[in-house]
């Protein structure tokens, strides 16, 4: 019998929940005694937890784009409860379930997407000169050995850009390797309820607790260089 667009997707939909497994992430806290100074607690943090951290991990092999769009969203435009999944279902509602199984999301459904939360999406061509100029996050599509892959670029600083990976985590790439993966496209979310301060544009530096110098947040007149209106200050 064949199957209808409805059906297609309730198939698309039931798929993707079975094999949607959330990253469990638990706090581990040291209690402990100091002498004459009384009790201490200290959170830690697991290996993991930091290589994830202010990022949303992609549960399926095509849902870079769900989870780098959702990352966005959660840490730049105050959605902390917005998760991948959500993100696939809105798009899964207007996106071609066969395309999407074979090449994953793409910037045109993340649009779409960003329409119905009253947001923009933009995508631009831009050279390396213009991208280091960007100082709001964005989401970029890198080939990494032959698989093209989307990832949020979170900073470029003194030669080194860094990348918020849902496969791989938070990395830090020398800029002329990421010149070489790079598709020369950058794709922004624009919107009112953007975050000057979001977190994503101060990563941490290799596995340190030292953090990059803090990024200035943007003075509305430099948040329309990128795109955003007046409306969007209001």
């Amino acid at each position: 019998m064949p199957m209808t667009l409805n059906s297609r997707q309730f198939l698309s939909l039931t798929m993707l929940l079975l094999c949607w497994h959330p990253v469990q992430s638990a706090e581990v806290v040291l209690n402990g005694l100091v002498p004459n100074m009384g009790h201490y607690q200290k959170s830690i943090q697991s290996i993991r937890e930091r290589k994830f951290e202010h990022l949303v991990p992609q549960q399926t092999d095509f849902s870079c784009g769900a989870a780098s769009l959702a990352t966005i969203l959660k840490f730049a435009y105050g959605m902390p409860d917005i998760k991948e999944f959500d993100v696939m279902n809105g798009m899964l509602e207007q996106a071609d379930m066969e395309v999407v199984a074979q090449k994953g999301f793409s910037l045109l459904d993340m649009k779409h997407f960003l329409k119905e939360k009253s947001l923009r999406g933009r995508g631009y061509r831009v050279g390396i000169e213009e991208l280091m100029k960007l100082k709001i996050p964005a989401i970029v599509l890198i080939n990494d050995n032959g698989y093209n892959h989307f990832v949020v670029l979170r900073r470029i600083d003194r030669g080194m850009v860094y990348l918020g990976d849902p496969a791989l985590g938070n990395r830090i790439i020398p800029k002329k390797d990421f010149l070489g993966k790079w598709n020369q496209v950058v794709f922004v979310v624009i919107g009112r309820a953007y975050e000057k301060d979001t977190i994503l544009l101060n990563p941490r530096e290799r596995l340190s607790y030292r953090a990059l110098e803090p990024v200035s947040p943007l003075s509305d007149a430099e948040l329309m260089e990128f795109g955003f209106s007046y409306s969007d200050m209001l």
